[in-house]
């Protein structure tokens, strides 16, 4: 690996276009902290806690912000010496939050042109959350960011660690994978059952579960996303299973790691931001997330969590094993 592969002129294409596509976002959150009512109809639920809404708003910039930091470590020399671990968890994180926007926001566009339900002010008797042009403004820039710095990471994780995904399954070293890790994949797999099954009741229409409120607002947009949920959760526990037990041993190694890779980001942060938003303060009962939900988002939190941690344990001992072969090739006489 050379410094002159990171700053070729793709690359730095895609980090102008990472870059620029933080600007509506981030211009709209700083507004929303400085006072500003833009995009905020009158009644709207966020203009009552003013505070909360600052302290969330003000996180959120930091988060998208650490979108340009990321698009410059991946295309900088001095980025080619970030500890691993400091680059792969806030691209892990980044991943797991933009993955379900990247793929749910299409769809639910789709299935809205295909006559899906929209829900409006008028149709639920509440005022409007926000603008409707908000949520396109913001999810056409997540995905534009989520594009550019899904490519920036590839080439530099090619170029980095590109010999830890080489070959198929059959071909791995049985030191990559342990009992330790075998057990972890089937703890994933039995604690996915219950958030699975839950958001595919909820994905074809059953309402256990779900409070009242959140029940009576239902629209093709939520059907959509709870269908995607549930298949980011198959996605990371097949993931798993299948580096955990090589199940396809046909299969080349990028398939199973990049099903646990975007599948617990995805599980993991979703379920820990919904989980983190359900402890705020919601004045309506109705809206009230119930025992279930709670569930549901702590489940697949701690699904995501275990399926990253065999992840980062199987590219650990391939590292490490790859350099042992390295040295061991060094000392044999020519």
């Amino acid at each position: 690996m050379t410094t002159s592969l990171v700053a070729t002129k793709p690359r730095r294409l895609l980090r102008a276009v990472a870059v620029v596509s933080c600007v509506p976002y981030l211009a709209l959150k700083v507004a929303w902290v400085a006072g500003s009512r833009v995009g905020i109809p009158d009644g709207s639920s966020l203009l009552e806690h003013r505070t909360s809404m600052a302290v969330a708003n003000s996180v959120s910039v930091v988060l998208d912000s650490a979108v340009i930091v990321l698009a410059l470590v991946l295309t900088r020399p001095w980025g080619l010496r970030v500890p691993a671990w400091l680059l792969a968890f806030p691209v892990w994180v980044a991943t797991g939050l933009l993955a379900p926007i990247m793929t749910g926001f299409p769809l639910q566009l789709l299935v809205r042109a295909l006559g899906g339900s929209v829900s409006t002010a008028a149709d639920s008797g509440r005022e409007p959350f926000l603008d409707e042009w908000v949520f396109g403004v913001v999810y056409t820039g997540f995905i534009v960011q989520g594009l550019a710095l899904g490519g920036l990471f590839l080439l530099y994780a090619r170029d980095r660690w590109g010999h830890l995904w080489r070959g198929r399954v059959w071909e791995l070293p049985r030191s990559t994978v342990g009992a330790a890790q075998r057990v972890t994949a089937g703890a994933a797999a039995v604690l996915a059952l219950l958030p699975l099954t839950l958001h595919l009741l909820w994905a074809f229409g059953g309402t256990a579960g779900l409070s009242a409120g959140r029940a009576g607002d239902r629209t093709s947009d939520f059907y959509v996303l709870e269908a995607m949920t549930a298949l980011f959760l198959v996605a990371a526990v097949t993931g798993a299973w299948l580096l955990a037990f090589r199940s396809a041993p046909a299969l080349p190694v990028t398939t199973p790691l990049a099903l646990a890779w975007v599948g617990s980001g995805a599980a993991a942060c979703w379920g820990g931001w919904l989980a983190l938003a359900s402890l705020t303060g919601v004045d309506d009962i109705a809206d009230r997330p119930t025992p279930l939900m709670h569930l549901a988002y702590a489940g697949q939190m701690i699904v995501g969590i275990l399926v990253a941690t065999l992840g980062a344990h199987f590219l650990a001992e391939r590292s490490a094993g790859t350099r042992d072969g390295s040295s061991a090739a060094a000392k044999q006489p020519a």
